[in-house]
């Protein structure tokens, strides 16, 4: 029998033991932060030569030089056209998907002038290189190379470097075919901390970038927040989450597969159920114990279930939607009647899934969004990533005779204040009167 945990909200101490089943550290532990710190140092200082050596070490692959870390653009076409069919028709169309969803998000240079001639605005540009960092070996995800290459190249980004880890020399075929239907522009047979730190500060082989995204485990996310002010990050990610909210009238089977969808990605994964049905709760209890045995990540699944799992029963709708913005969840489910009726009282999650009908699991894949989503509560202050992640943009100014006469003055008095004088010279240099 599954021993996950059943709550109340209105029982007392309910919101202690909702902050301790939240609660996750995603800073690393000083060992974790030492070897980081190592591996980081000689990677900056000793470029091929310390990634060829932790590649031996970490991977048991052996190089003999930088150049035999390059996957060639051939070796990837060549994974694209032997896998399998349905294979290569999944990913193509999940890319397209991907593609279309983020074209809408793409932001465009802007300006107006005001009545004396002076201009203001905005002038977008891509990032000139992007790192993607990908899982890989046995553990591998191509469509976390859709999710982060898609937007990056909609975005106009030059350059996509990719990362991809290969232990004993494994590589996975879909994650190159995938690389291969981005445009990926060169990949590398690198993963740890070693991978992040080349692409932060380049080697003779693995060239800089302005930005690293993809996930990875704690030493990847170590290196990426210690690389961080050298090089943009996405975010630091924590485990997977979901939380369904359901009114007791979506078959619990579903429901309990949906918690199962994001327990099976590792142990610390986080699955809750919010409802205000009783009955309900424990028949999606049940479906979860008939359902487990079956499942072939079944250890895992448990685990996580049993140790930050939970099924939650509120009094009401208003319960449910104070909950919801509290775990401020990295995939919301809302499998109920109307659900977009809920989304104006919805101010923390990742990405919404909304309807009986809408399994997260085509989020993962294919629905269009990207996949990759805050966790661990910073959907409070952070989004999904996009192509503006990989957008920055510039402020545009321009004064006219007149705007500069009219704006210098005022600069004037401000810096005075401010007791910058040099600031108050050079505006008022322009006033003509």
């Amino acid at each position: 029998m599954l021993n996950i945990r059943r709550l109340s909200a209105s029982a007392a101490g309910f919101r202690e033991e909702l902050d301790r089943l939240l609660a996750w550290e995603t800073v690393s532990n000083q060992s974790v932060n030492t070897v980081v710190n190592e591996v980081c140092a000689r990677v900056r200082q000793e470029g091929d030569a310390a990634l060829l050596e932790y590649t031996a070490k970490f991977d048991r692959l052996s190089l003999r030089s930088g150049a035999d870390l390059e996957i060639s653009q051939a070796r990837l076409q060549a994974a694209l056209i032997n896998i399998p069919a349905e294979q290569r028709e999944a990913l193509e169309t999940s890319a397209q998907r991907v593609r279309d969803y983020h074209e809408r998000q793409l932001q465009s240079s802007w300006s107006y002038h005001e009545a004396d001639g002076t201009l203001l605005g905005q002038q977008v540009t891509a990032l000139d290189s992007v790192g993607l960092y990908v899982p890989g070996g046995k553990a591998a995800y191509p469509s976390s190379v859709i999710m982060n290459a898609i937007p990056a190249k909609v975005a106009g980004v030059e350059k996509l470097i990719m990362v991809v880890p290969t232990p004993d020399g494994e590589v996975n075929e879909m994650v190159l075919a995938a690389a291969a239907i981005c445009g990926v522009d060169r990949v590398f047979t690198l993963g740890g901390a070693q991978a992040v730190a080349a692409l932060a500060y380049g080697t003779e082989t693995v060239p800089a970038v302005d930005k690293i995204v993809g996930p990875g485990n704690i030493y990847v996310a170590t290196a990426k927040r210690f690389v961080f002010g050298t090089v943009g990050i996405d975010m630091i990610a924590g485990p997977s989450e979901i939380l369904v909210y359901c009114d007791g009238k979506t078959n619990p089977d579903w429901i309990a597969m949906d918690l199962f969808s994001q327990a099976e990605h590792d142990e610390d994964a986080q699955s809750i159920l919010v409802t205000q049905d009783a009955d309900f709760a424990e028949q999606v209890f049940q479906s979860m114990n008939t359902l487990l045995p079956k499942m072939p990540r079944q250890a895992i699944i448990r685990k996580a279930l049993e140790e930050r799992g939970a099924l939650i029963v509120v009094e009401n709708e208003s319960q449910a939607l104070e909950m919801i913005n509290v775990i401020a969840p990295e995939h919301l489910e809302l499998s109920v009647d109307d659900p977009q009726a809920l989304l104006p009282k919805i101010r923390h999650a990742g990405a919404i899934f909304m309807g009986r009908y809408t399994a997260e699991a085509l989020g993962d894949y294919c629905a269009g969004p990207n996949h990759v989503l805050p966790t661990s509560r910073t959907a409070r202050f952070s989004s999904p990533l996009g192509v503006y992640d990989f957008q920055k943009r510039s402020s545009l100014i321009m004064c006219s005779a007149a705007g500069a006469n009219h704006l210098g003055k005022i600069a004037g008095i401000l810096a005075d204040g401010e007791g910058l004088q040099a600031h108050a010279a050079s505006a008022r240099y322009r006033v003509q009167d």
